[in-house]
């Protein structure tokens, strides 16, 4: 089967309670699954939204490294400006929009800091330059010029030139711990499918919206 008759089958798919899986993670994993086999660029970026102290909304892509059934987790600077959002308000949303085979997921949660043994284990997983990037910028701060991180590039490769780079204090993961999993189908006649998982009491109800 080729990609064009993947994704044709995928706009003709039902979304149903009866059709969907009682645990959200898998129901995500076999859609997730889905879109990695449609070949669609960057399957696992998803948009993150945070709130700043004046109740503004913030949005910015970041990329999905790994989830489990505690949560969908991403690494950042604990310096950035998301970060800030979320020690003042933990409350995020993410969404994964899928446009390649018309489908989406809109999540709820709060996200939390993982442990730095955790993120040290990713960070190691890590391309050499992948590690000395987290070292050079210092993300969300006003800088003077490109020129500047790539000079600082060039500084950090001689100082790790034996390619040993250790975890910066100020890097490392989030998981967001879902309250609410929406999964949208598009459906002919803009009568799209919509079925939303809610956390009630630490079991999921499920629950089919209009469109």
């Amino acid at each position: 089967m080729d990609i064009p008759e993947i994704r044709e089958k995928f706009r003709q798919a039902k979304l149903t309670k009866d059709t969907v899986d009682p645990d959200p993670i898998v129901q995500f994993s076999q859609w997730f699954g889905d879109a990695i086999k449609a070949e669609l660029e960057e399957p696992n970026a998803m948009v993150l939204t945070t709130v700043d102290t004046h109740a503004q909304p913030t949005q910015r892509t970041v990329l999905l490294k790994y989830f489990d059934t505690k949560g969908f987790v991403f690494f950042t600077n604990y310096k950035s400006r998301k970060s800030n959002h979320i020690q003042k308000n933990n409350a995020v949303s993410i969404l994964f929009p899928w446009y390649g085979i018309k489908r989406q997921v809109a999540i709820t949660g709060t996200a939390a800091k993982i442990s730095s043994i955790e993120s040290a284990k990713y960070f190691l997983s890590r391309p050499f330059g992948s590690q000395l990037g987290a070292w050079i910028s210092h993300q969300s701060q006003v800088i003077s010029s490109r020129s500047l991180l790539e000079s600082k590039m060039e500084e950090m490769k001689r100082k790790f030139s034996e390619g040993k780079v250790p975890v910066p204090d100020f890097w490392g993961g989030y998981r967001i711990s879902p309250s609410s999993i929406e999964f949208w189908q598009s459906r002919p006649n803009r009568l799209h499918d919509r079925i939303i998982y809610e956390s009630d009491d630490q079991q999921w109800k499920i629950i089919q919206l209009s469109p």
